[in-house]
């Protein structure tokens, strides 16, 4: 028996059909991809075709790449020729409204006094560092970063200079993430592979940068610096599509002033509460007392020295096991009973020992703070 012919309208019915349900499971592979990695429709959809956008390639591949530390491979991701790390923990010691090269002996002698181990490198670092950045003034710049507090007071401190050089807004990518898919508790870009980084670009992670961020980010870095903390509130306040993560930075700056309840910052009360749980080593007290920040910013070397200077005040927070030697991960370490009373806000530290610190350019010195964190009404007393 003869089968009917089909008409060339059948055929193109058939065809158009065929055609039409492809491109919807295309479209259902770009929408799952989009929500995975959080790219635009259009480079979900170039990504899946296998184009590989040459030009934006080439042109990321001509840029200095800055980031916060060595541990991320951006070399491996083959869009980084030329690359600076910024080594420098802002929120410990002091960054006054000095110029630049005095700034930089005071962040150096710091740091090789506080941190000798982590940033050996001293002012010589700081000089290779500034050097690369103004010498690529006439080129662009991508800078690779995260949400923490560590990595915010970098990025304003590096658009502030930027600025400076009167460096196009447009010349700036910044590639800032707080999460990815996959990790449930992000600690930073040294977790990803090489071609989880080399991804960022393509996702909403990554900006061109506005005249409007880098105007901000000077405010900010001089909000920082200032030897009054009145700015920060204002900084804490802002809302930034291009600068995502810096009010929120900011307001945990704010919340390492002593407390009004016990003239804790909140770093020191986290610490003790961290010791009063569950007596045991200073690594156990620095695990547990970190697992509490929304985003980890602060490294084992800074924690252990805030445990010696708490278990070292005239009134001892802390007791160490090992006395008189420097707190390292096996260090055993318990809440004193003025310890306890402090925690419980029954005694305030701040009265009890008094206070030598630095936040940015203010400098937080003897028993009457006058500035402190109002956890009552959550704001600064300035």
């Amino acid at each position: 028996m003869r089968l009917p012919r089909r008409s060339l309208g059948d055929v193109a019915d058939g065809a158009r059909e065929t055609f039409m349900t492809k491109q919807a499971d295309f479209k259902r592979r770009v929408r799952a991809r989009m929500a995975k990695t959080g790219e635009s429709y259009a480079i979900a959809r170039r990504r899946l075709l296998g184009e590989q956008p040459a030009c934006e390639e080439d042109r990321m591949a001509a840029a200095l790449h800055i980031s916060n530390g060595d541990c991320t491979d951006l070399a491996g991701t083959g869009l980084a020729r030329r690359i600076v790390f910024w080594r420098d923990v802002l929120h410990e010691g002091p960054v006054p409204a000095l110029g630049r090269e005095e700034l930089r002996r005071v962040r150096a002698a710091f740091l090789v006094g506080a941190h000798a181990d982590d940033h050996g490198e001293g002012l010589g670092m700081f000089l290779e560092r500034d050097a690369a950045v103004e010498a690529n003034r006439g080129g662009e710049y991508v800078l690779w970063f995260e949400a923490d507090l560590y990595d915010q007071l970098q990025i304003v401190q590096i658009l502030a200079r930027l600025a400076e050089l009167e460096v196009p807004a447009e010349a700036v990518t910044l590639i800032c993430i707080g999460e990815h898919p996959g990790i449930a508790r992000f600690g930073g870009l040294g977790e990803l592979r090489a071609e989880q980084l080399r991804e960022l670009p393509a996702t909403r992670a990554c900006a061109r940068l506005t005249p409007a961020a880098l105007d901000l980010a000077t405010r900010a870095w001089a909000a920082f610096r200032a030897p009054t903390p009145e700015g920060l509130p204002a900084i804490a306040a802002t809302r930034s599509g291009e600068l995502r993560f810096l009010g929120e930075a900011f307001e945990r700056l704010s919340r390492e002033y002593p407390s009004t309840r016990d003239g804790l910052s909140l770093t020191e009360r986290r610490v003790l509460a961290a010791a009063a749980a569950q007596e045991g080593t200073a690594g156990d007290v620095f695990v547990r007392a970190t697992a509490r920040e929304a985003r980890p910013y602060l490294g084992d070397t800074s924690c252990f020295a805030m445990m010696d200077r708490l278990a070292g005040a005239p009134y001892p927070l802390l007791e160490l096991r090992s006395a008189g030697v420097p707190v390292e991960w096996g260090t055993l370490v318990r809440l004193t009973a003025v310890g306890a009373r402090v925690l419980a806000g029954e005694e305030d530290h701040v009265r009890l020992n008094g206070v030598d610190r630095w936040i940015g350019g203010v400098h937080l010195s003897g028993r009457d703070v006058r500035w402190r964190w109002d956890e009552g009404r959550e704001a600064l007393t300035t």
